[in-house]
Parts: C-alpha cells; sequence; structure tokens
C-alpha cells in the first residue's frame, strides 16, 4: 500500500487541469442521480448500468497516467487520474476495467478537492468488464471532475493488456520485459478506462523503471527524475487525442537505430540488443515509406512537434506478440518477424514481408490514429485502408518488389471467405469483445482493400486521393462512420473550398454525385457477399446477368436470387481494340453493345472490380484459344483472374473441371510468375487432397521450368519467389534431382556446423528434406533452440513439421504447448503447420479438441489465432464422417463456439470440400488417366 499511496501523492503533484475538448456525445440514457446519500456500502447499490457499451453522459478529456511495473515479481501498480466533462447529472461514473485490483476510488471538483470524505464504493460487472463509482454528491451537468484511482494488476501471462514477455540471449540469459497490446478491447486490462474508441482523450503518461531499462510510450519523455529509491521516472510528453486503445507502454532493455525524415520525424527501431544488426532494413523502409505517406495525404505525420522534443516515431521488436504489428499512435509494435530482416537468412519474400508490414502500420497513423471509426462494426475503414495502402506505398517505394504481383492474391483470399453462407458484410454488428475480435479478419482486411481498389479505378486515382486527403482532414483527431468516407469521395469542391475542409454540395451534380456513390457503395459495405456476372454472346450485344456467387449449396428460398444486387463497375475488353470500356451495372440484366466483329470478349480488367465472370456459351472456349494461341493478348493478371475465376466456378458446379484444366493447359509457355503459380496452385491442391497420379503429371509437365531453376537467390524477387515455391515442390512431390541436391546442400550446411550460408531462397526447402532423416530432424531442433533470427527459426520449424514420423509431429506439438523451446505465440502456426502435414491432419485436430481450453487461454476466443487454428485443422477435411466430427465438437463447446463466427467457416469449408469431390472427382480421374497415357 505504501507504494500505492506515494504513487498518488506523486500523480497529484504533477501538473495541473489540461483543457480539452470533449468527444460528441450519441443518444444514450445515463444512470439516474438521487439528491440524497444511501449509506456507502455495495450491500444497499446495485450496478447501474446493464449494457455492453458504455453510457455517454461523462466524457473523459485527459488521463494522467502513473505505472511502475515490477520485472522481477512480474506485477505492477499505478494510479489514474482521469479529467472527465459530466453531460447530464449523475452519482455514478462508469468504465471498463478487467482483471484490476482497484484499491481506491476519490471524485474530486475541479479544484482538485474531494467531494466526499468517505471512502467510495466500486462496484464490478465482470461480464461486461465494467466498474462503476458511486458519488454521494451529484455530479452536475455541464462540469468537469476527476476521477482518481489506485490499482494493480500481475503483468499478463498472455498477449494482451500489459504482459509481461521474455527472450534468451545467446548466452542462455533470460531476460524479461514489460509491453501492451490492446486493441481492441483490452486497455481496460491495463488501466481503468472508457475503452471504447469514440472516447477519445489526451494522455500524460509516466513511468517508473530501474535505470537498466529503458521506458517507451506514445510520446517522447519530456522529463526524467531519479527518484529515492534510486528508481527512475519518465514522465512522456501529452499525447494528442486518441482512442484508448492506441495507447502504448514498454519497460525493456533494447537498442535502437534512428535516422530522420525530410519533414523532421525522428524514426527509431528498437529491438533486443543482439538482434540490433537487423534493425536497419526497417529502419530505411520506415523513413522511406513515412516519407511517401507525407506526401500522398498532404498532411504531416500527425504527431506534432512538441516544446524542445522532436517529432518521432518508435518501431519496437516484441519478443512474444501476438499479432503481426500493432499501430500504436508513435510506438508501433511487432512480432520479430514482421520488423527484423536478416540478409543472410532471410529470403527475396520476408523482405516483401516485411516492408509491406511497415507500410500498413504507418497507413495507420492517418487512417486509425488521426481518423478513427466510431466503432468496430467499421473496423475496415482502418484494416481495409492499411491493406491496400500497402500496395500504393510500396509499389511507388520498392518497385523491384513488385508488389503488385500480390494484390491480385489479396483479392483471391476474400472471394474464397466471401463465398461460403457464412461469410457477412463489410460494415456488421459487433458488440461483445470476442465479436469484436471476429471483426479483424478477411472480411475487414482483403475485401475492404479491393473494394478500396475497385474504387479506386472507378473514380480515376487522382480523385480518390482527393477524397482520401479530404477525409483526412475533415475527421482529423476524430471519428467517423462508412457514409463520412463517401461524402468525402463525392464530393465535388473548388481547391479553395477543399483547403478549407469544408464540405460543399454546391450544385446538383454534386448532389447527384454523393447520391450515387452513397448507394452504390453501400451495395459493397452493407451487403453479404461478392457478385458473379454472367456473360453471354447475343449477336452484336453482350448479355449480362449478376448474382451472389456461392461454392456451398443455395438456400431453398426460391426468392434468393433476387435479394442480392450490386452497383458493378464493369470493365471489358475485346480482340479488335486495346481500350478498357467502361459500364455500371445496377440492375439484375443488363447489355451492353459490343459490335458482330468481336472475336473474344475478357470482363473485368486485370481484375481491378470485386467480382467474378462466368461465360456462358463459347465464351470459355474462346479464351482458352487465345491462351493457347497468343497468350500475352492478355495481362498477366487477366490470365492470373481466369485461372482463379475457372476453378472458383468448377467448386461451385457451374463449369465442368476439365474445362478449367484445358484452360491452364497453355502454362508451359508462360513466362510470368503469378499467373504460373496460380494454375500450378490450383494441381498441388489436388495432389494434396488425393495423388491419383498427379504428382507425375505435375513433375512431366513442369519439367522444363522446373529444371531451369538453380539454388542460388539471384534474379528478381518475381524469378526468386518462383524458384522458392517450384523447388518447395518438386521436393515435396519426390523428384529424385531435387531431394539429391537439397540433401547435399543438407549434409554440406551440418558439416560446416551451420557457418555456410545457404541461399535464403531454398532454405526452407533443404532443411525439410534434410528434416525426413531422424539426425536431421533433430539437428535442426538443436539449432533452432539456438537462432537469434525469427524469421530463420520460422524455416525450421516448418521443415520439422513437414517430418513423416507421426511421433516427431507429437513432440513438436508439446513443445509447443509448453511454450519454453517453441514461444506460444508461434503455437497458432505450428498447428496449422502440422495440420497441412498428411501425416498430422487428424493428430493435428485431435490435439486442438483434448487442449481447447489451454489455447483459449492462451490466446482468447475470438482472436485471429484461434480462428487460424480452427480453419487450419478442418480445411483438410473432405468427408461427411469428419464433417460429422467436426460439428459434435462444436456443439460439445457450444457455450463458446455460439459466440464464433469461424465455427460455421469451419463447417461451409469441409461442405464445399465434399460438394467439390462430389461434382469434380470422376472428372478428374478421367482427365488425368487422358494425360497421362
Amino acid at each position: 500500500m505504501f507504494w500505492v499511496r506515494f504513487l498518488v501523492l506523486a500523480l497529484l503533484s504533477q501538473a495541473g487541469v489540461t483543457q480539452t475538448s470533449s468527444s460528441p456525445t450519441h443518444a444514450s440514457a445515463p444512470p439516474n442521480p438521487t439528491e440524497e446519500q444511501p449509506p456507502l456500502n455495495t450491500g444497499s447499490l446495485s450496478f447501474p448500468w446493464s449494457h455492453l457499451r458504455l453510457p455517454e453522459n461523462i466524457v473523459p478529456l485527459h488521463y494522467h497516467l502513473l505505472l511502475h511495473p515490477n520485472l522481477t515479481i512480474l506485477s505492477y501498480i499505478g494510479t489514474v487520474r482521469l479529467e472527465l466533462q459530466v453531460q447530464n447529472n449523475t452519482n455514478w461514473v462508469v468504465l471498463h476495467s478487467k482483471g484490476l485490483r482497484i484499491t481506491t476510488a476519490t471524485v474530486l471538483d475541479q479544484n482538485l478537492a474531494h467531494l466526499s470524505d468517505q471512502v467510495l464504493p466500486v462496484l464490478h460487472n465482470p461480464t461486461h468488464e465494467q466498474v462503476a463509482i458511486f458519488s454521494p454528491r451529484v455530479l452536475t451537468g455541464g462540469q468537469k471532475y476527476f476521477l482518481l484511482l489506485e490499482f494493480g494488476a500481475e503483468l499478463g501471462e498472455g498477449f494482451y493488456g500489459f504482459y509481461r514477455s521474455t527472450y534468451r540471449t545467446s548466452t542462455g540469459e533470460t531476460r524479461t520485459l514489460a509491453s501492451t497490446h490492446f486493441e481492441p478491447t483490452s486497455a481496460r486490462m491495463a488501466f481503468p478506462c472508457f475503452d471504447e474508441p469514440s472516447f477519445k482523450a489526451n494522455y500524460s503518461i509516466s513511468i517508473r523503471r530501474s535505470p537498466a531499462h529503458t521506458a517507451l510510450s506514445n510520446m517522447p519523455v519530456d522529463q526524467t527524475v531519479v527518484l529515492d529509491d534510486g528508481l527512475m521516472e519518465d514522465r512522456f510528453a501529452v499525447s494528442v487525442r486518441m482512442s484508448s486503445y492506441l495507447v502504448a507502454f514498454i519497460v525493456c532493455d533494447f537498442r535502437s537505430v534512428s535516422a530522420t525524415t525530410a519533414s523532421g520525424v525522428k524514426v527509431s527501431v528498437y529491438a533486443a540488443p543482439e538482434k540490433w544488426e537487423q534493425t536497419h532494413y526497417a529502419l530505411k523502409a520506415a523513413v522511406k515509406l513515412l516519407e511517401f505517406y507525407e506526401k500522398y495525404f498532404n498532411i504531416n505525420y500527425p504527431l506534432p512537434k512538441q516544446v524542445l522534443v522532436p517529432c518521432f516515431m518508435n518501431l519496437v521488436a516484441i519478443p512474444g506478440f501476438q499479432s503481426g504489428a500493432m499501430e500504436n499512435w508513435g510506438l508501433i509494435t511487432f512480432r520479430e518477424t514482421s520488423l527484423l530482416y536478416d540478409p543472410t537468412t532471410s529470403s527475396a519474400s520476408d523482405r516483401l514481408w516485411v516492408t509491406k508490414v511497415i507500410a500498413h502500420e504507418l497507413a495507420h497513423q492517418w487512417f486509425g490514429n488521426l481518423v478513427t471509426m466510431k466503432w468496430w462494426n467499421d473496423i475496415w475503414l482502418n484494416e481495409g485502408f492499411a491493406t491496400y495502402m500497402e500496395y500504393i506505398s510500396v509499389d511507388t517505394t520498392y518497385p523491384k518488389l513488385r508488389v503488385e504481383d500480390y494484390l491480385l492474391d489479396t483479392c483471391f483470399v476474400a472471394i474464397g471467405r466471401d463465398s461460403l453462407n457464412s461469410s457477412r458484410p463489410i460494415s456488421s454488428v459487433a458488440e461483445s469483445p470476442t465479436q469484436i475480435k471476429e471483426m479483424f479478419d478477411t472480411v475487414s482486411y482483403n475485401k475492404g482493400a479491393c473494394v478500396l481498389h475497385m474504387l479506386r479505378h472507378y473514380l480515376t486515382d487522382q480523385v480518390f486521393q482527393i477524397g482520401i486527403m479530404r477525409y483526412l482532414r475533415r475527421y482529423s483527431y476524430s471519428n467517423a462512420r462508412n457514409q463520412d468516407l463517401w461524402d468525402s469521395l463525392a464530393n465535388t469542391c473548388s481547391e479553395e473550398e477543399f483547403t478549407s475542409g469544408g464540405h460543399c454540395y454546391s450544385n446538383s451534380q454534386s448532389a447527384k454525385n454523393h447520391l450515387d456513390l452513397t448507394t452504390m457503395m453501400n451495395t459493397w459495405t452493407l451487403q453479404t457477399g461478392v457478385p458473379l456476372v454472367t456473360v453471354a454472346r447475343q449477336g452484336s450485344r453482350l448479355v449480362l446477368k449478376q448474382e451472389r456467387f456461392l461454392r456451398t449449396t443455395h438456400p431453398s428460398d426460391p426468392a434468393w436470387p433476387s435479394l442480392y444486387l450490386w452497383h458493378i463497375p464493369l470493365t471489358y475488353r475485346t480482340d479488335t481494340s486495346t481500350s478498357i470500356h467502361r459500364h455500371l451495372m445496377t440492375t439484375l440484366t443488363d447489355s451492353v453493345e459490343v459490335g458482330e466483329e468481336v472475336g473474344w470478349v475478357k470482363v473485368n480488367v486485370d481484375m481491378a472490380g470485386y467480382y467474378l465472370v462466368h461465360y456462358d456459351g463459347p465464351g470459355w472456349d474462346d479464351l482458352i484459344q487465345l491462351l493457347k494461341d497468343n497468350h500475352t493478348a492478355l495481362s498477366f493478371m487477366d490470365r492470373t483472374h481466369l485461372i482463379h475465376n475457372a476453378f472458383q466456378l468448377t467448386t461451385a458446379g457451374r463449369l465442368s473441371l476439365d474445362k478449367a484444366l484445358d484452360l491452364i493447359g497453355y502454362l508451359r509457355s508462360e513466362s510470368h510468375t503469378v499467373p504460373l503459380l496460380q494454375g500450378l496452385a490450383y494441381l498441388e491442391a489436388f495432389y494434396r487432397m488425393f495423388e491419383l497420379g498427379m504428382c507425375t503429371y505435375i513433375l512431366w509437365y513442369f519439367r522444363g521450368v522446373i529444371d531451369r531453376q538453380t539454388w542460388s537467390d539471384k534474379g528478381s524477387v518475381s524469378e526468386r519467389r518462383l524458384r522458392s515455391e517450384l523447388l518447395s515442390l518438386a521436393c515435396h512431390l519426390g523428384d529424385l534431382p531435387c531431394l539429391e541436391q537439397a540433401q547435399r546442400s543438407f549434409t554440406h550446411w551440418l558439416d560446416s556446423n551451420s557457418t555456410l550460408s545457404l541461399p535464403a531462397d531454398v532454405t526452407e526447402t533443404v532443411y525439410s528434406v534434410g528434416a525426413q532423416e531422424d539426425s536431421g530432424w533433430a539437428s535442426l531442433l538443436h539449432i533452432y533452440t539456438l537462432s537469434l533470427s525469427e524469421t530463420h527459426k520460422h524455416k525450421i520449424l516448418s521443415a520439422l513439421a513437414s517430418s513423416r514420423d507421426t511421433n516427431k509431429l507429437h513432440r513438436l506439438l508439446e513443445l509447443g504447448l509448453e511454450g519454453e523451446v517453441i514461444r506460444t505465440q508461434d503455437l497458432d502456426s505450428l498447428i496449422v503447420m502440422v495440420a497441412r502435414n498428411p501425416r498430422g491432419h487428424h493428430l493435428a485436430w485431435s490435439y486442438v479438441q483434448k487442449y481447447w481450453s489451454t489455447l483459449v487461454d492462451k490466446f482468447q476466443l475470438g482472436s485471429f489465432s484461434i480462428r487460424n487454428i480452427i480453419i487450419g485443422t478442418t480445411g483438410q477435411f473432405f468427408s461427411t464422417e469428419e464433417l460429422t466430427e467436426v460439428r459434435v465438437f462444436f456443439e460439445s463447446i457450444h457455450e463458446q463456439a455460439s459466440q464464433l463466427r469461424v465455427t460455421q467457416v469451419a463447417m461451409d469449408n469441409i461442405q464445399k470440400n465434399i460438394l467439390w469431390l462430389q461434382r469434380n472427382l470422376g472428372t478428374l480421374r478421367s482427365w488425368l488417366d487422358q494425360q497421362i497415357d
């Protein structure tokens, strides 16, 4: 208690009240005030609020937060003084708290005088993660007050709130750090707060630490005070107004490397001391990308300079981190594999990954931090934009990385989810913490990005860019909804009106644009699914029909097809012109004039639109012949799009499989990596489902391109990607030359005591071949424990999980559960790796069923890790017996499963697999027999 009292005195002695404008209020009823004082004991009081979302009769303005984490006993104590604006008379302050021991609550007036001499009761509602503090004196509407809370907690064992993490040095020493991860609803696990995105406030944070450690937070250190007991107290500058989920603080012993952007922002990258050398690429990329965003958005990095303190940004590699990264304002945290780059062990794909993740998180400094969604139902405004900006920014700053090669795959992944009955609209209802966590999914990230890509092409690059600049300026340091984005994009302003930040629907045309864009985009964000456009030639016209595309069974309701209608910005090309033709389809059926002389038509040019296309009549045959005769008449994106659409249609039973296989019959002539790998991926998937001689066919058909690959890191990024994936597949299929070369390389590497550098692009393939022998597997596991590169360790882990020995796979899973040799952060990836191994399908699923409760305790229900585990372990199932087994398990955990959308996604996936077999297995067998003959 001494430490708590000392913290309170220190907090109250710091600078006085900061005047801050209040957040906008919403329509909700606050708890009723009582004029008379009841006895101050919790027995006579009941919790005054019954909703998941907080009442809006009190708005936080400023948090004065003081924390003292103890990295020896792994706990912390703290105080928070909240400056509050009361909107309506009330006796209650209701806010969030989860797992905190609140020891004292005090309400003060604007002059910091106590409103009551009695200890105020704190009521808890654990189900809603809320606490309520009762004030015997009414808090008057229109007045400001202070709420002072003393609290403590253990540093968490998981990955949320204020949690502990460790790392091991090369000498075997284990060191501890404390870090935070709050998005979406875990700030309440670190300190009592109004933990909703619309409750933006300023933060004054102070942290006590030992001299051996460094404290980091959202803002730079304003002052460091040496205390009587030798501890240091870092007092950070007052933050900008921000949501609670963006607050962050770290206590660690990391080293950093720094550089300054052209606009004067000091960028620093932090990592464990022995990994400092791996930070240099990230620093270079962060500076370059930050300068790009400032120019593109025409808004300087939105953390303003302080007096005598430069504008700054820290990027920190955290040893124990569940997500890929987190965009905390000014203190961005990363999983080590997402920030650190070791040229000796990192491949071209690793470099691209690091660059994209940094680009994503820096985009969030504008989309998410500067302008935040009003509520989590519109999280796509953060994540969809940040995902799409990865491609715009990296394409400009690092063109040699060819990031555009990956945009199609982003949209293909979205379609994979969106073509299931269990999909959801981009903007969906989410109230509970579990529902909110599930919003961070393929729909928000991938589909959100692809819809924005479509919108950018529809509006033109310039209009799109100006519109989002207007959006960012109009809602800076505030919150926004879907409609606010459409208003900004549809607005027609003069430059003077635009720079003033106002709206200007000054003429009928701008009002019409606004109406049309809102109507159009609502069909993409408020409606579930992805459209299929069926195209048929009738004389000189192209007849069009749209419907929702499903790979699973269609609902039995006869009215179902008419329930879905999109406003689709169609594009198409023909053999008679190089021009791209455009047409906005707003009805279920439509037609366009193309001319009698047209031979072939390709709809959805470069897949700029988020929809699939089916060609009725001879349409597919025309395109198959075109690819055989002159495939370069279509762009590589169009060729990839055709391959993807054809095989999706076979899954849905809309196109015969042999037609899709005929389409990729030209691939021997294909020189571009993206369509080649797209076609190969489907053949590999068939092999993994059932061998059927597919192995022999793939190695025979692609013999030439396989033999042209070298075991090196030479060539362009695309060439290196092709080499990495082709050689991995060849060795997996048992190709003798590939296996012999990989085994030779592995033996030489082991003989050199791991000092020989393998080509990074083929390292994982070499390890996977070496791991098939007992001695090789044991050696790799030993090297895994010693490696200081998380990227390198990920390659080793993947190789270990490829073993055909189920005893070894079982041991890996045990090590993952223990969390010592294999870190808990990697457990979900490990389970999925084992599940993808044909020898590990059922082993991984049995493991999930047996340890379900433990996995939920480690990762939280609704988290990406839990979703990854469920989808990853059930995605290999193709029988009704397996579907029944999965359904029975979900029924056994009904209380949890009923909160999760992902359980239905998993069952939809299995049903889709079963239907695929029923529709296509016989055709595949016949086709293969013909090819082998």
